[in-house]
């Protein structure tokens, strides 16, 4: 790798790095706004006729929200492509793989979320002054849209997709020589991967809400370590990258 490359790599894994860190951040807040204000996660499960009319009540503050929570699954994209530039030298055709479930993860959960302050935006805004057969289809069309874009798309498929980047990326950290850090990453992959099952079965309800807990630190940790990996200087491993034994480390 020659110093160009080197230096472009570098740069994309602290943009990875912080694309990570920001997503944690965004994550938390704009969920505490909802669980406080709108009862998320559990007012997934009502009704149109229920949940609908508590959706216009956000207003266009909680409609902001909304769209904010819709993109910050964009940055799991430069984030992908940071954790490839960190760690494919010794895993290239795993890190291609992750890279590639980032990017499926990061459209997924765009369209699931995006449902809110788009269509069912507008669904709650025509339920107001409909008739009794058109709250029917209204509702009908609500149900359908969380099962299709929200369980399936946004949940299943994305979850799915994400875990997959953070299992593949824990396994070139492993690869690299940080053994803490990849069997950390394996960890909170296998836990969201479990998680995502949760639509199908209600015995994995714990642990998807480990899983809510554990997901923004991962993030973090993940973020910090694309931070600190040296890109580009030859016959280096992470594993000499360790700090000093009185220094905290991942």
């Amino acid at each position: 790798m020659n110093t160009i490359d080197a230096t472009k790599s570098r740069g994309a894994a602290r943009v990875g790095g912080w694309s990570l860190i920001l997503a944690a951040i965004g994550f938390m807040a704009v969920f505490s706004y909802l669980a406080s204000r709108f009862n998320y996660p559990a007012v997934l499960d009502g009704t149109g006729s229920e949940v609908l009319p508590r959706l216009l009540t956000l207003g266009a503050t909680g409609r902001d929200v909304w769209m904010v929570y819709a993109l910050l699954p964009l940055l799991l994209i430069p984030a992908g492509v940071g954790a490839y530039s960190a760690l494919s030298d010794r895993t290239p055709s795993t890190m291609r793989t992750a890279l590639v479930f980032s990017v499926i993860a990061a459209v997924s959960m765009l369209l699931g979320l995006a449902r809110w302050p788009s269509v069912h935006w507008e669904l709650a805004r025509a339920y107001g002054t409909a008739s009794p057969d058109a709250r029917v289809a209204i509702d009908s069309i609500f149900s359908g849209l969380n099962v299709y874009l929200g369980n399936v798309i946004g949940e299943f498929v994305g979850e799915l997709s994400l875990n997959l980047f953070f299992i593949l990326s824990g396994v070139a950290l492993l690869h690299s020589g940080r053994r803490w850090v990849g069997y950390a990453g394996l960890v909170a992959g296998g836990l969201g991967l479990i998680a995502a099952f949760r639509n199908l079965t209600t015995t994995v309800g714990p642990v998807a809400d480990v899983n809510n807990y554990v997901l923004p630190l991962w993030l973090v940790a993940m973020g910090v370590v694309l931070l600190r990996t040296r890109v580009g200087q030859p016959n280096e491993s992470l594993a000499t990258l360790r700090p000093a034994a009185d220094a905290p480390s991942l």
